[in-house]
């Protein structure tokens, strides 16, 4: 069992950096991969970045490749995910998800994951 806690959302100006955190609580929570998605209101919940529990291979959706990147201190349990040049686009709530299978990683799969967290809101004005 993993529990999940995102913080660091919040309201910034297009052109802005966030960083966003998400600590995992549970024995074995450094040896799941993670991914970020985010959700903006009337629609689905989107693939944004994700990360394999060794930190090794990171992957992302094309609309926010080069703007952020997604990190891991396994120390601290703790994912981050950096987001520069923020667009009014980029608002949503921003979700990190955790999985612990083992085999291949379909990072942007949505049904991939077997652990949320409650999210946190990301608000980018134009």
């Amino acid at each position: 069992q993993v529990q999940l806690v995102e913080s660091g959302g919040g309201l910034v100006q297009a052109g802005g950096s966030l960083r966003l955190s998400c600590a995992a609580s549970g024995r074995t929570a450094s040896r799941y991969d993670m991914g970020w998605f985010r959700q903006a209101p009337g629609k689905e919940r989107d693939f944004v970045a994700a990360i394999t529990w060794s930190g090794s291979s990171t992957y992302y959706a094309g609309s926010v490749k080069g703007r952020f990147t997604v990190s891991r201190d396994n120390a601290k349990n703790t994912v981050y995910l950096q987001m520069n040049a923020l667009k009014p686009e980029d608002t949503g709530v921003y979700y990190c998800a955790a999985e612990g299978r083992f085999g291949v990683f379909s990072y942007s799969d949505i049904r991939t994951y077997d652990y949320w967290g409650q999210g946190t809101q990301v608000t980018v004005s134009s």
